[in-house]
C-alpha cells in the first residue's frame, strides 16, 4: 500500500519543502493536496517530483469547483490528479432538512458531471455533521449520497464516528461508492486535548486493523490517507502512522 498523507495536516508546519522533503524520507509515496497549496501548482509539482511523491487526489473547495471549474481543472492536471474531493460546507451554508441536503447533493452530481470523460473522479468528503439526524430521523449523508448516485465518497472514519455512527455499518451499505479513505484516529477520552481529541494513527481508539480490512474488502478505495486536523508535531503524526499502518 502506498499510503497517502493529507497536506492540511501539516500547514502549520511550514515550510512545504521541508515537510515534503520529510514526508517522501519516511517512505510516503503519495500525498494529498488542499486550497491553501494551489497557488504555484507548477512549483508543487518539481517539489513533489524532487522528493518521488505524487498527488493523486486533492481538496477543492464547492465554490471553486462551481464558479471557476477550468481553473480547478488546470490545477488538477498540473498535478496529476486522478480524485477531485469536495471537503466541507460551512455551517452557515448547511441545509436544515431532507429536502435542502437532497438538493445539495444534486449540486455535487452537476460538478461530477463535469469531470465525466476526463480520467478524473469526483467525491464528497465527510465530516460528522452529515450524521447529526434531522427532524425526521433521516440523516444528510444518505440524502447526498442518494442525490448524486454517479459520485465518489471520500470516507473520514473518524468523523463519521463522532457524528455518532457506525462506520461499519456505511461501509457495507455503501462500500461500493467509497473511492478514497481518510485514516484518523481519536483519541482516549480526556486525552490530546490539545489536538482537539486526534491522536496519531495506531494510537488512538479507533479499530484500524478491522476496518482496513473491512475497506479493503468492501470498497474500491485506492487512497488511504493520513490525517490529523490539529497535530502538535507533524512529523511525529506522520513517522508514527506510517509505521502503525505497516501492521493494518
Amino acid at each position: 500500500m502506498d499510503w497517502s498523507f493529507q497536506l492540511y495536516s501539516a500547514r502549520n508546519f511550514q515550510p512545504w519543502d521541508k515537510v515534503l522533503e520529510t514526508l517522501g524520507m519516511i517512505g510516503y509515496k503519495n500525498v494529498e493536496g488542499f486550497g491553501g497549496l494551489y497557488d504555484d501548482p507548477a512549483r508543487l509539482r518539481a517539489t513533489l517530483d524532487r522528493n518521488g511523491l505524487a498527488m493523486p487526489s486533492g481538496h477543492f473547495s464547492l465554490d471553486m469547483l462551481e464558479n471557476d471549474f477550468d481553473k480547478a481543472l488546470g490545477i488538477v492536471n498540473t498535478l496529476g490528479m486522478k480524485l477531485v474531493a469536495c471537503p466541507h460546507i460551512t455551517e452557515d451554508l448547511r441545509p436544515s432538512d431532507a429536502a435542502g441536503w437532497r438538493g445539495f447533493g444534486q449540486r455535487l452530481g452537476k460538478i461530477g458531471a463535469r469531470f465525466k470523460g476526463t480520467g478524473i473522479g469526483f467525491g464528497w468528503h465527510n465530516h460528522d455533521f452529515e450524521f447529526v439526524r434531522l427532524a425526521d430521523g433521516s440523516v444528510p449523508q444518505q440524502h447526498i449520497l442518494d442525490a448524486a448516485p454517479d459520485i465518489g465518497w471520500e470516507i473520514d472514519v473518524a468523523w463519521v464516528i463522532r457524528g455518532g455512527a457506525d462506520p461499519k455499518e456505511w461501509i457495507e451499505k455503501y462500500g461500493p461508492r467509497i473511492v478514497a479513505v481518510h485514516v484518523k484516529d481519536i483519541a482516549t477520552a480526556g486525552q490530546n486535548q490539545d489536538q482537539d481529541g486526534w491522536a496519531d494513527v495506531g494510537h488512538g481508539t479507533v479499530d484500524w486493523k478491522g476496518l482496513y480490512k473491512l475497506l479493503r474488502d468492501k470498497t474500491p478505495a485506492k487512497f488511504f490517507v493520513m490525517e490529523h486536523d490539529n497535530p502538535s508535531d507533524a512529523t511525529r503524526f506522520a513517522r508514527l502512522s506510517y509505521a502503525a499502518a505497516q501492521n493494518f
